[in-house]
């Protein structure tokens, strides 16, 4: 079963990935969370396609979606969504910014998609079947020293709780090789499962950030983490040498 749903998740998500590469002439921006939390007509149309696609091939399966879709599951089986992960990136057109899909059970995702057209990138995981990006196999680096780490890292939208983020980096900055904020954090996970970045943490991201690129993590051999509450949980990713040492040095078992 699982190979029916990765085929149906790559076959949707490479469809969406194409329908977001023709850009409007003009964007349409809804407010959500903060004033810089941003969705346009995109977000919006990339779901509606997404959704109607993957429950005409499984009309008994759930759907989680980032801008509201929401349909409860008959087979056990629910999607989690987020068509345009992103999406600030997408607005300023840079690069980066990707089509995230994971099907999940009671125990958590099974298939997992991420495809970022703009960097021909498309990397997916099946749990128990490995990793992969562009049909090669991939690792999480491991062992990484932390005066070594390349970690990446992202910003809450809750400009009051970003003092708290800076003050970590900030921390962190003079002992670590460097920091990358590249805007997508579901790549962003997906290059810490191929050692494009050793690790990566943020505050504040939903279920449809992370499902996809945890389980693509997760099967290339590092650890993924979520801690604390909502709205500001964190979550981190890297290999397990790195992510011991992160967790006692962002206080994540305080």
């Amino acid at each position: 079963m699982h190979e029916d749903l990765l085929e149906l998740a790559k076959k949707v998500g490479a469809e969406a990935a194409a329908l977001l590469m023709d850009r409007p002439p003009a964007f349409e921006i809804e407010e959500k969370s903060t004033a810089i939390d941003i969705a346009t007509q995109m977000d919006k149309k990339a779901e509606t396609f997404i959704v109607q696609s993957l429950l005409a091939a499984r009309p008994d399966d759930g759907i989680i979606g980032e801008e509201g879709a929401e349909v409860a599951s008959k087979s056990g089986i629910t999607w989690v969504i987020d068509p345009l992960d992103g999406t600030v990136n997408y607005f300023y057109g840079l690069p980066g910014w990707n089509v995230s899909i994971a099907a999940k059970d009671k125990d958590g995702s099974v298939v997992g998609v991420v495809v970022a057209p703009t960097i021909n990138s498309t990397w997916w995981a099946s749990r128990g079947g490995g990793a992969f990006f562009n049909s090669s196999k991939i690792k999480t680096n491991e062992p990484v020293e932390f005066n070594r780490a390349f970690i990446g890292t992202g910003f809450q939208y809750d400009v009051a709780h970003r003092g708290r983020q800076i003050e970590n980096v900030g921390r962190m900055l003079p002992l670590i090789r460097d920091i990358r904020r590249n805007g997508a954090a579901a790549v962003d996970i997906c290059s810490v499962a191929m050692g494009s970045l050793d690790a990566y943490f943020e505050d504040g991201l939903k279920e449809w950030d992370w499902a996809a690129a945890s389980l693509v993590a997760t099967e290339a051999g590092a650890r993924f983490g979520l801690y604390g509450q909502a709205p500001y949980m964190t979550t981190l990713a890297a290999g397990p040498t790195l992510f011991a040492e992160l967790e006692g040095f962002l206080n994540l078992h305080a």
